[in-house]
């Protein structure tokens, strides 16, 4: 982990895992949408979706299609950019990537690689929904139903 500002108030070159908001575009925080903007790419399941988060908060960074699909295929691609020197940033449809999206192929090439991998924390379902629970101290979260 790194400091993701450095010391020109810059971003930090490498892969930033950036959590969008899950239903309501404003529950995006300011630094997201500050790191989304500093960008040279951000990877995206659906630029559709993604598009209409970007063009909200005027985010002009290029989008790059990753899914479980195409993500294989993407992978040498992203890690070459990020050799360069860019600010990638990787984004779901909503909530935190890695967290029930495909995320594993790319963050383990870069840890082969010593590429600088940045999450950022930002809204999450799970926590929404054991803060009204009830439940005790202890949970345990296996995943997410089919």
């Amino acid at each position: 982990m790194v400091n993701p500002i450095s010391h020109k108030n810059e971003l930090k070159k490498g892969l930033y895992l950036v959590p969008t908001p899950i239903g309501n575009l404003g529950d995006i925080t300011f630094r997201a949408v500050e790191v989304l903007k500093k960008s040279d790419y951000v990877l995206c399941e659906d630029t559709r979706v993604s598009k209409k988060l970007l063009d909200k908060f005027e985010i002009k960074s290029k989008l790059i299609s990753n899914h479980k699909f195409n993500e294989t295929k993407n992978l040498l691609k992203i890690i070459d950019l990020l050799k360069n020197n860019k600010i990638i940033s990787l984004i779901t449809d909503a909530g935190t990537p890695g967290i029930s999206d495909p995320v594993a192929v790319l963050v383990n090439e870069c840890l082969k690689k010593n590429i600088d991998i940045i999450p950022l924390p930002g809204p999450s379902a799970v926590t929404a929904a054991i803060s009204v629970s009830g439940f005790s101290e202890k949970y345990v979260f296996y995943g997410f139903f089919p």
